[in-house]
């Protein structure tokens, strides 16, 4: 068992680059399902969601080749149709191939999906897309199987903006007769990226990144050389990493603008932000201001960075409010940040975060990805040793964090229990 081992206090410098968007990347490597050609797709990062979609991929036929920088796959048996529930439970994005393999092969089945337990997050508004274009669906035995002789264009209209709906329907519709029209689209830049790739494949995808999306059926897709937009999480959490030590970041391969809800919060709370080109510089000193946050769906503040949020607002002078629109349990990191030494008060989905001078050292556990890093974050500030466990959640989403950390300035470090160490059971603070 690993941990992450944290000596606060120390304030970070420097600059670092970000990654290609892990959530850009995973349905945009089950778009690579909608072709029997090889598609190259540069600078994927290696993390366990990958890792794990990879997986999915081989498991249905596809060859998966790292060369250096770039990945080539290409489907090689387009005989399987079936992603097991072994796979699909790591991570619900496995989901995301059920749409390409119904609109190229007319049948699938996929297990029901697992990931992060931040809520439900049903896979409703996928299905009865697919229903409204033509397939037959059943949910059996933990399955959800599905079949179409070839599906027809629609118009679905989503009743809440999801980002994996509006990705799992784009590319179903890609290869359906007709045209598709999806209404209340997810407007995220991960979905307007998914269009073009999709369009480098030879697909119709028009109004990415609007409310309404239009997708013009075409007869087959080739394969295509991509390389996906950087990661705006990523970029999120490094900048919150020098701004809570009082320091000064500068992420690079940033694209400022998907990020324009988050810099205005950090700018609000006191912290100098500075754009230019592909970087973005962040810098601090004392206390933040207290601001109130609330997540909504793009262009609005992203869910992925409230928790990161939260740990940096703990140590602000006043008391802030965080509302959380997205995930009914994405609060999780509140109990653990509390052991810490933060005042957080929760009442549905709204936390009340009032500000202390500083924060002290403990062992906390990470029960998701950006709740970990919320606490590597608040380990970063405080006072003493912060020792993060079950850091395989930061696996899913970062690329070794603490070599990235420890080259801004943080006395970081991962290390593995000793095989005979008992980990305490901690009580929940109240």
């Amino acid at each position: 068992m690993e941990y992450i081992a944290i000596e606060g206090g120390r304030r970070l410098s420097g600059k670092v680059c970000v990654n290609v968007s892990k959530n850009a990347a995973l349905p945009i490597l089950a778009a690579t399902l909608l072709t029997g050609e090889e598609s190259k797709l540069e600078g994927i990062p290696p993390l366990l969601d990958v890792f794990t979609m990879y997986d999915v991929l081989r498991q249905l036929g596809a060859e998966v080749r790292e060369e250096g920088k770039v990945v080539r796959i290409w489907r090689s048996d387009p005989t399987r149709f079936e992603a097991s529930h072994d796979l699909v439970r790591r991570m619900r994005a496995s989901f995301l191939v059920m749409g390409p393999l119904l609109a190229r092969h007319g049948r699938a089945r996929i297990s029901l999906p697992g990931g992060c337990a931040i809520g439900s997050r049903p896979i409703d508004l996928h299905l009865k897309g697919l229903v409204a274009m033509g397939a037959v669906i059943s949910v059996e035995h933990g399955y959800v199987e599905a079949k179409a002789a070839r599906l027809r264009g629609a118009e679905i209209h989503l009743d809440v903006p999801s980002v994996g709906a509006t990705e799992n329907l784009m590319m179903a519709a890609t290869l359906a007769e007709g045209t598709t029209y999806i209404y209340n689209a997810a407007r995220e830049p991960e979905v307007v990226d998914l269009a073009g790739f999709l369009n480098a494949m030879g697909a119709v995808v028009r109004g990415a990144g609007t409310d309404v999306v239009r997708i013009s059926g075409v007869e087959e897709l080739k394969g295509a050389s991509y390389r996906i937009i950087p990661d705006r999480i990523e970029a999120g959490t490094y900048l919150l990493a020098g701004a809570i030590t009082g320091g000064e970041v500068v992420v690079e391969n940033a694209v400022s603008h998907h990020l324009e809800a988050f810099l205005a919060k950090l700018r609000e709370a006191g912290v100098e932000v500075e754009v230019s080109g592909d970087s973005i510089r962040a810098a601090a000193s004392g206390r933040p201001r207290a601001v109130d946050v609330t997540t909504l769906p793009y262009p609005g503040f992203p869910t992925d960075l409230q928790p990161p949020f939260m740990a940096f607002l703990t140590l602000s002078e006043g008391t802030s409010l965080v509302t959380e629109n997205i995930f009914e349990d994405r609060f999780r990191q509140v109990d653990e940040l509390k052991r810490m030494g933060a005042r957080i008060r929760l009442q549905g989905k709204v936390a009340m975060v009032e500000g202390v001078d500083h924060l002290t050292g403990a062992p906390v556990t990470a029960t998701d990805l950006r709740a970990g890093a919320a606490l590597v974050l608040a380990g970063l500030a405080a006072r003493g040793t912060t020792e993060v466990r079950a850091v395989h959640h930061l696996d899913r989403g970062y690329v070794r964090l603490e070599e990235t950390l420890a080259g801004l300035g943080a006395q970081i470090e991962r290390r593995r229990e000793p095989a005979d160490a008992k980990v305490p059971q901690l009580e929940p603070v109240p």
